[in-house]
């Protein structure tokens, strides 16, 4: 029987520890690739393979709705493509914690926001392999 690939993002995946938070902004490594801004760091507290939170400024959104909507497309992006990343993380045996923030001021579309976040992705896959 063949298995297949599930596409989620559990409670467990989200980075909701203010804490581990503080830590990534203060001591995490960050690169940028437009419309977003990543930091990371290799997280040993974690069970799971990644953590990520996501944020968008109030700054260039003032209202909240656009901000959650934003935000929304941002987590189904990556609950569809983050499973290349989790199979190199377990292989690797490597745990990462990592926080994507989006710096553009336009509302969005989703293939745009898709597009970006694989080739995010792609980059952490890059760099994780590199810190072997």
């Amino acid at each position: 029987m063949e298995s297949k690939q599930r596409y989620t993002y559990k409670s467990k995946e989200k980075l909701k520890s203010r804490k581990a938070i503080e830590q990534l902004f203060a001591k995490g490594n960050s690169f940028s690739n437009f419309p977003f801004r990543i930091l990371w760091m290799y997280n040993d507290n974690s069970n799971e393979p990644i953590q990520t939170g996501f944020a968008v400024s109030s700054k260039n959104f003032k209202k909240a709705v656009d901000r959650n909507r934003i935000k929304r497309l941002m987590r189904e992006a990556f609950r569809l493509q983050k499973n290349d990343l989790n199979f190199q993380l377990k292989q690797n045996n490597k745990k990462v914690a990592a926080f994507f923030i989006y710096l553009g001021n336009e509302l969005p579309a989703y293939d745009f926001i898709f597009e970006k976040t694989g080739k995010v992705i792609r980059r952490l896959i890059k760099i994780v392999n590199e810190n072997i």
